[in-house]
């Protein structure tokens, strides 16, 4: 998103900007298991997330999430698609901005780091088994074509 299209969300501080990036292998998505070690969701199923750092362009902190939280690199993937720009409220009812992406993997195994406990591949179709998964997971599957 340029920086004029972030001007048109007035109201939505930089601080609530963030990416979430649905992984896909082999027709499957990765859920992540948020860990106890962080202050907000722990325990909770998700995608990868990241907040948007000053100066960093929303794909670029795609690739360094990925990165960080499950260790491929760009050379890991088959692609790399750009979808819908949501805003989405918190349980506090504040706007957040969700530069939302779908990143296909060649790679089963991830290493991931600290944020996560565990993290599982399952058919976008058996989301809602994840019972304890973020609020928000949904919409993010659904405005990336998933039926879950």
């Amino acid at each position: 998103m340029s920086q004029n299209s972030m001007e048109m969300c007035p109201g939505i501080p930089r601080s609530r900007t963030v990416v979430a990036v649905i992984l896909e292998w082999r027709g499957k998505i990765a859920l992540f298991r948020r860990s106890h070690l962080l202050s907000h969701d722990q325990g909770l199923w998700h995608c990868i997330t990241g907040y948007v750092e000053e100066n960093t362009p929303a794909h670029q902190q795609v690739i360094d999430e990925l990165f960080e939280e499950t260790g491929l690199r760009t050379e890991d993937l088959h692609s790399l698609r750009k979808g819908p720009d949501l805003v989405i409220n918190d349980t506090q009812n504040q706007a957040w901005r969700i530069h939302t992406y779908v990143a296909h993997t060649k790679n089963r195994r991830l290493r991931i780091d600290w944020e996560h406990d565990t993290y599982r591949w399952t058919s976008p179709n058996k989301t809602k088994r994840f019972t304890n998964r973020v609020p928000w997971l949904d919409t993010i599957l659904q405005a990336n074509g998933y039926v879950i």
